[in-house]
């Protein structure tokens, strides 16, 4: 008979690959107790990804969450490769997990339900599949006419793109055998579709078949124990229904714990193979040398805990006129542990989640169980189904999906497929699911939501902040020759944005006016004209939200009581005509009396003067002097840092301070330009005055050693919801500020 394995004690020694529910604090902005950073950016399920059987895993190495699908691989491949930022954003990669002609392919088809483990210590990847046999079938099977021969198989890799490589040509050498069951099919007619009309003529079928395998998934326990958990196939699995009074084809989900050396293996040529207690555990002492028959631990099935939902099919033979099985399915597992605190002792709560039903239907949906022990005994939650067909939503036939914790692991989500139209094929959807503690189930575990929606959600924690970064700080026109210019937006954990997923944008703007032409398209631009002074390129990330707009995305500080501070996701480059450029070290003063100085990573060993009429742009640089302007076109320094005052007067072109370091007070005065303070250090005190332009005047983000002083100014100057830190105090204009 099937094994089923005794309770397992639970011995806490953490493992990093563990998919264990212990979720924490967002991650700090500053590393300061309460600090913290969000981002007013959202998400929203927009089904433009095709993928069935989604497995999805945050890849330390890389930044990236990988999503391995039954659908979406290129010609010559098997399952589809997706890569996100942040869960939502997905880039296919090129190609797909396996390579049909790499010689190791034991599979003929139905290749369903990838899962992909990284092992951090050996940094090798591991996939688990299941696939149709077309040769041996008699060999695992028994019966050269097994209609179903599903099998599990590995592979490896040393990327999560792949390629991955079957370990061996063969799958797992797992060879599960039921002894009690009896094999219907045996006596049923060529079409294999009726079964027997009584248990009686039913249980007149020989005993005895194996099972075909898939949907596997792995649990990696803290105590360093591994278990597969897998889906028998509904074929050949006729279960007289009582209450009904017919056999009806049923699908199940089993589970074996498997040996660790092959995880262990530093070269991951190792196959897995089960436990050696499930060698031959249903082996009959009559059966001849050579025969193998191996054990299972039942997890889940109709019999035992029955719910009304899982019977969406049980009529279909005759509602299809005979095209079709009465079948019920339990598959697609997915295995999370969680501990709770009972009577001030941590105890852990196993929760799987399964789907149930076709996955054309629309009662098709998840369901999730409950045990405290990963072999079980499972119990269904009553709350069943917790993700299914809304008719209030556009999302269609739900389910099959795989948990997985936001970048900081502060929240879980569900990554699941479904479909936008009853006709339309499987897209991926992402979606929140938390865990009730309020709401215990009958034993005191927390119950288990999925927070179903296609409208605008915040995106996950710890996706920000983002960035946006080009690879030009600098962009000089004069030379006549179309410059260009490239740009990436990035997650906090470095990687970056498909911009070409309609989801993401990065709007390109230019000013004040200017002759010179930007043509841009998802993450670059071509410069080009004749620019005489200075002018302003701006990039401003943005997404596009449910109904269709498009908004611009803030990293977003807090800490403590200090308030918010908003940090559009953004960069501005200076475009202009350089009719110098310096980029060593000019050992001397510095006086520009025409045209446009550029100083591009360049130092400076004395001080600037500006005369009327000329602009300086400094990028990376680093001036040992004051900077001085008189009347001058546009004096624009960004990352530099000047070791001395700034003082600027009359100026009529841009005044830019960004990102720059300045030892000693910064003035600017009766300039009607645009001025922008952003972002900077000044180690003494900061004064505009007298500037009458109608232009806007920003200071934000700076933190000023000294004094923040502001009057008569035509514009009243602005923080942008970006505070400054100033030591001493604001006053005029920007007591505010």
């Amino acid at each position: 008979m099937s094994v089923r394995l005794s309770r397992l004690l639970s011995v806490l020694i953490t493992v990093p690959w563990v998919m264990t529910v212990a979720l924490t604090g967002a991650a700090s902005a500053s590393g300061q107790p309460g600090d913290r950073i969000t981002t007013n950016a959202t998400y929203h399920n927009d089904a433009g990804v095709v993928g069935a059987d989604p497995h999805v895993f945050f890849d330390e190495d890389s930044g990236y969450y990988y999503a391995y699908t039954t659908k979406g691989a290129d010609p010559g491949y098997r399952f589809g490769i997706y890569r996100s930022p942040d869960l939502v954003t997905w880039e296919h990669v090129p190609g797909g997990a396996l390579d049909v002609d790499d010689g190791t392919q034991w599979g003929h088809d139905w290749f369903w339900a990838p899962e992909v483990y990284h092992n951090s210590e050996t940094d090798l990847y591991y996939l688990f599949y299941s696939a149709r046999l077309n040769e041996n079938v008699a060999e695992h099977f028994r019966h050269p006419d097994f209609e179903e021969p599903s099998k599990l198989g590995v592979a490896v890799a040393e990327s999560p793109r792949g390629p991955f490589r079957n370990i061996t040509d063969h799958p797992i050498d797992y060879r599960p055998y039921d002894p009690e069951y009896h094999d219907v099919n045996q006596i049923m007619g060529p079409e294999q579709k009726k079964p027997p009309e009584t248990l009686a003529e039913g249980r007149t079928a020989p005993l005895g078949t194996y099972i075909p395998s898939i949907d596997p998934n792995v649990f990696f326990d803290d105590n360093g124990r591994i278990y597969l958990y897998f889906s028998r196939n509904a074929y050949r699995n006729w279960v007289w229904d009582h209450e009904r009074g017919k056999y009806i084809e049923t699908s199940n989900i089993y589970a074996v714990e498997l040996t660790t050396e092959w995880w262990h293996d530093p070269t991951g040529r190792t196959m897995p193979t089960v436990r050696p207690r499930y060698v031959n555990a249903n082996k009959d002492p009559q059966d001849p040398p050579g025969v193998r028959k191996d054990g299972f631990t039942p997890i889940l099935n109709y019999r035992s805990d029955k719910q009304e939902w899982e019977n969406a099919h049980v009529n279909d033979y005759r509602e299809s006129g005979g095209e079709l099985k009465d079948r019920r399915w339990e598959e697609g597992s997915t295995v999370v542990k969680r501990y709770r605190n009972v009577d001030g002792k941590r105890v852990p709560v196993y929760y799987l989640l399964y789907s149930a039903n076709h996955y054309k239907s629309s009662e098709y949906g998840v369901g999730y169980a409950v045990s405290d022990s990963p072999l079980g005994p499972w119990r269904k939650s009553d709350d069943n189904p917790i993700l299914r067909q809304d008719p209030r939503l556009p999302m269609y036939s739900t389910g099959h999906g795989d948990v997985v914790r936001s970048p900081d692991g502060s929240e879980l989500y569900y990554v699941h497929h479904g479909r936008p139209s009853p006709t339309s094929n499987r897209r991926l959807y992402t979606e929140r699911m938390r865990f009730l503690p309020e709401q215990p189930d009958v034993s005191g575990a927390a119950s288990l939501a999925i927070d179903q929606s296609v409208g605008d959600e915040p995106i996950p924690s710890g996706v920000a902040p983002y960035s946006l970064t080009t690879d030009e700080s600098l962009i000089d026109v004069g030379g006549r020759e179309p410059t260009e210019l490239r740009w990436t937006v990035s997650s906090a954990a470095g990687a970056a944005m498909d911009l070409s997923d309609p989801l993401n944008r990065v709007a390109v703007t230019l000013g004040p006016s200017s002759s010179v032409v930007v043509d841009s398209d998802a993450d670059s631009a071509t410069v080009s004209g004749d620019q005489a002074g200075v002018t302003a390129l701006t990039l401003r990330y943005q997404r596009r939200r449910a109904g269709g707009d498009h908004a611009d995305v803030d990293n977003i500080f807090a800490a403590g009581t200090a308030g918010e501070r908003h940090e559009p996701v953004a960069a501005t480059i200076p475009v202009v005509g350089c009719t110098s450029t310096i980029t060593g070290t000019r050992t001397a003063a510095l006086r520009i009396d025409r045209g446009v100085i550029c100083l591009k990573g360049a130092t400076v060993t004395g001080p600037v003067h500006v005369a009327s009429g000329a602009s300086l742009v400094a990028v990376g640089s680093t001036i040992a002097g004051p900077v001085r302007a008189r009347d001058a076109g546009s004096v624009w320094l960004s990352d530099t840092t000047v070791s001395g005052p700034v003082d600027i007067r009359g100026a009529t072109g841009l005044v830019r301070l960004d990102g720059t370091t300045i030892t000693g007070p910064v003035a600017v005065t009766a300039s009607p330009a645009a001025i922008t303070i952003a972002r900077s250090v000044v180690h003494g005190s900061v004064t505009l005055r007298g500037n009458l332009g109608e232009r806007a005047i920003s200071v934000g983000d700076n933190i000023i050693d000294g004094l923040l002083k502001c009057t008569g100014n035509a514009s009243k100057p602005t923080d942008v919801l970006h505070p400054n830190s100033v030591h001493a105090s604001s006053s005029g204009q920007c007591g505010k500020v």
